[in-house]
């Protein structure tokens, strides 16, 4: 990778191990960490071990947080009726940059994935279930990617959920805004026509 810098590979090699991160960036930062002046590589390195042993998961939604709730978890103000389910605390980042949604979140961790060997016990359905029993929820929202797994898990949910009596709804896929349809695929256009809305 580095013509024989051990220590250079060494920290491309962890960091190639990251996400989104190929052969060629994690070589690209390796190089920058070892131009970085020493105190800048140790706040680097005080930050990343400060931040994984600081943020835990809050232990009502699963988000990430460094107390026992989350902020929105925490927060009076948001809707408690409603329920929006996601996969991961990304995509509870993802709902929020939005600001239309005011409810409460679930984080699943994980979709059914009987390929990869995830099933129903792998992932927070049983704590969603147990959310669900005092009957404040009244609507729950499945926010799963429209993928195979997601559209099962979402299947999955709503056959749980719609005999306890609660509203069971998922977030429309189709369109984006900003794109031509002749560019789009037959499962986008096919979505799209289902989550269409009266104008």
């Amino acid at each position: 990778m580095s013509a024989g810098l051990g220590p250079i590979d060494q920290i491309a090699a962890e960091l190639a191990r990251l996400p989104s991160i190929g052969r060629k960036t994690a070589q690209r930062l390796a190089y920058h960490i070892v131009s970085m002046p020493v105190e800048r590589v140790q706040a680097l390195s005080d930050a990343l071990i400060e931040g994984r042993r600081a943020v835990r998961f809050c232990d009502r939604c699963g988000n990430y947080t460094t107390g026992e709730l989350c902020t929105i978890c925490a927060n009076d103000e948001r809707d408690r009726s409603q329920l929006c389910v996601v996969r991961d605390p990304r995509d509870v980042a993802a709902m929020e940059r939005v600001h239309d949604y005011r409810g409460l979140y679930h984080v699943l961790h994980g979709v059914l994935s009987p390929m990869d060997g995830v099933g129903p016990a792998d992932i927070r359905i049983r704590e969603l279930l147990q959310r669900l029993q005092d009957d404040t929820v009244r609507e729950v929202i499945i926010a799963t990617n429209p993928d195979i797994e997601g559209e099962a898990t979402a299947a999955y949910l709503a056959r749980l959920i719609k005999p306890m009596n609660v509203r069971v709804t998922r977030i429309a896929h189709g369109v984006p805004v900003g794109s031509d349809l002749e560019y789009a695929d037959e499962v986008t256009l096919s979505k799209a026509m289902e989550g269409r809305r009266e104008l």
